[in-house]
């Protein structure tokens, strides 16, 4: 696996021309949908107003979903609502710039506070339903492919040649299923599995690497590993904690390699059980 930054800048590139194509493509269904009061333009005026409006979104969404997403594990919060919370304070900017584009060429007048509040839940409404049809493409693009990619996003040949009573059916590879999704290059040395939207990131003494599938499906595949899922978006193996830190009520499993993995609340109690903490 190519592993340079040059490799990793491409991939970021590949990855904003589909959000991009993605977004062009639901700015074009608003633009015949015709919502908000738009029905009064012409067809190419409306798709050409949505599509700007939509990529224009890209810059507030995107970001401050990932900032919030982010810092999710620090708050402990279920992931709707940290998407919740995310759609909420990118619709103040997005907002203002829909204000000033439907003003036009002229002065961009200062709305009354009911306008205002109007406008802006229109525009939160919009996002989210935006947010929501933007976020599913990746989780269902990684369930019709979880079969025939490799952790590197090429697509494998699928054989589909009947069996013949002949031929040997292959070994089944030994060992927790996870481990054989890894890449050679970081060994099978497992410490941890963090999750990262649609992925989950599994850290192992020699790196780290991006497999896109969900975390609890990736627990189930870690059979014969001693471990525990810490936090919503942690799973610890046992050998891996060198250490514990508190900061007050919070508590972190510092493991071997540095890292640190969040403990939620509910699991403090559960880990000093069974001798973590």
């Amino acid at each position: 696996m190519d592993t340079s930054p040059s490799h990793g800048r491409a991939r970021l590139i590949r990855q904003i021309i589909i959000d991009v194509a993605v977004l062009l493509a639901i700015g074009a269904v608003l633009g015949i949908l015709a919502p908000l009061g738009t029905g009064y333009m012409s067809l190419p005026a409306r798709m050409a107003y949505w599509m700007l409006l939509a990529v224009a979104g890209y810059l507030f969404y995107k970001p401050i979903g990932a900032i919030v997403l982010r810092a999710g594990p620090g708050l402990d919060l279920p992931t709707w609502f940290l998407w919740a919370g995310a759609v909420l304070i990118a619709s103040l900017p997005m907002s203002i710039l829909v204000w000033i584009v439907n003003a036009g060429r002229g002065p961009v007048p200062i709305p009354p506070l009911d306008v205002a509040l109007t406008h802006y839940f229109a525009v939160t409404v919009v996002g989210a339903v935006v947010t929501i049809m933007f976020n599913l493409l990746p989780a269902t693009r990684g369930a019709a492919s979880d079969e025939t990619r490799s952790t590197s996003g090429t697509a494998q040949p699928v054989d589909q040649t009947p069996p013949s009573p002949a031929r040997e059916t292959p070994p089944e590879p030994s060992g927790p299923r996870f481990i054989n999704r890894l890449p050679p290059a970081i060994g099978t040395d497992l410490l941890a599995l963090e999750m990262e939207d649609h992925y989950v990131r599994a850290h192992t003494a020699l790196g780290n690497e991006l497999v896109l599938m969900r975390m609890r499906d990736a627990v189930a595949e870690l059979d014969g590993i001693a471990g525990e899922q810490v936090h919503r978006s942690w799973w610890v193996a046992r050998g891996a904690v060198a250490d514990v830190k508190r900061d007050g009520r919070n508590v972190r499993l510092v493991l071997d390699n540095g890292l640190e993995a969040p403990v939620s609340r509910a699991n403090v109690s559960l880990l000093k059980e069974r001798g973590w903490i």
